[in-house]
């Protein structure tokens, strides 16, 4: 049986991670520090991530329905269609991890409830119940085609299997040297390639994800939807979760791919949160002060064309003007030649 053991993550984390990790612990602290200015922008961004959220996990496994729908399930309204009833059970889901997570911890419990909850109206004999018999991820090809993607867990040896999972990440989380947010991936890969249920794996490892954010002290999932960068980036997250399955039972698998992956994934919502509120503070200011803003923010170099998409009122006369004045104080400095040209805030020594 596969061996869980997260001990690897104390160990000869890529550079590219490390790197990452810092950006992030940056931004969180910006999104803590935004939290006491702006309440009710924060309270506008919960209410458009919930929908996001909804609509973007459950549109990953192909259930859908109108914009309008969607809105109406959010706020309680009776769902009618199949699809609804399982849109309408996420959403629950959701809300009681925004709502209770202070009072959670990571259980069989939680999860077998996670699954209860969004398959109860649909397929109530199964739902908050490990599988019965075995089960395949499948892919179907483009040529229409399918192959088997990945051997999951056998159902006799998948209760096991769980235990143990859970087991693994509470002994790594009260390691003091593994980071919280690398094991989250790492947990999340196992609980894909266990596949304990017949139907809703997908789901409940994206309402894992929120929680194990929350219990990281990260609520970025409340504000910004990490379904819907999931969604938009899936060819990069299955190839990920593809890469770090391969040799899984045989525990040789390389973890790797999917903490860059998460770790992106992380940097897009921060990102995400961050634009928001640029527009927010700049709302009122000069044209040439939010070009200024926008250099002086960035975390990584940006472009012309990067400031003109954010600032599409603004022209490229007075990003260049900008960018020459701020040159020449010494605020910035310019990476790269002529159209390839990107400009930094310059960090200044102590």
């Amino acid at each position: 049986m596969k061996k869980f053991d997260y001990g690897f993550l104390k160990n000869d984390i890529p550079s590219n991670i490390i790197g990452l990790s810092g950006i992030i612990a940056d931004l969180h602290a910006k999104e803590e520090f935004r939290k006491l200015q702006y309440g009710d922008a924060f309270e506008s961004l919960r209410q458009k991530a919930i929908i996001e959220s909804v609509k973007e996990s459950n549109a990953l496994e192909g259930i859908i329905t109108t914009e309008e729908r969607i809105r109406d399930i959010v706020r309680g309204a009776a769902p009618v269609t199949h699809d609804e009833k399982e849109i309408s059970g996420y959403k629950d889901a959701l809300s009681m991890i925004h709502r209770e997570h202070e009072n959670m911890e990571l259980t069989e419990e939680i999860i077998l409830s996670f699954h209860r909850m969004i398959q109860r109206e649909t397929d109530p004999k199964e739902a908050g119940r490990y599988k019965a018999h075995d089960n395949l991820i499948i892919e179907n090809l483009q040529d229409g085609s399918r192959r088997v993607r990945f051997r999951p867990v056998s159902s006799k040896d998948t209760p096991k299997a769980m235990e143990q999972l859970v087991l693994a990440y509470y002994d790594a989380k009260q390691d003091s040297e593994i980071s919280e947010l690398l094991l989250i991936p790492c947990f999340v890969v196992d609980f894909l390639c266990i596949h304990p249920f017949r139907d809703g794996n997908g789901r409940v490892s994206r309402l894992l994800t929120v929680l194990l954010l929350y219990m990281a002290g990260y609520d970025i999932g409340r504000y910004i939807s990490l379904e819907a960068q999931i969604n938009r980036y899936k060819e990069s997250y299955y190839d990920a979760l593809e890469q770090a399955s391969t040799g899984w039972h045989e525990n040789q698998n390389d973890y790797v791919p999917v903490i860059v992956n998460f770790m992106q994934l992380l940097y897009r919502c921060f990102k995400d949160l961050d634009d928001s509120f640029m527009e927010i503070s700049l709302k009122k200011a000069k044209k040439s002060e939010r070009v200024e803003a926008v250099l002086l923010n960035a975390i990584v170099p940006v472009s012309k064309g990067d400031i003109l998409e954010k600032l599409p009122d603004v022209s490229m006369k007075t990003v260049e003007l900008v960018l020459s004045k701020m040159l020449k104080e010494d605020k910035i400095k310019k990476i790269g030649t002529y159209r390839d040209a990107r400009y930094m805030r310059k960090e200044k020594h102590k």
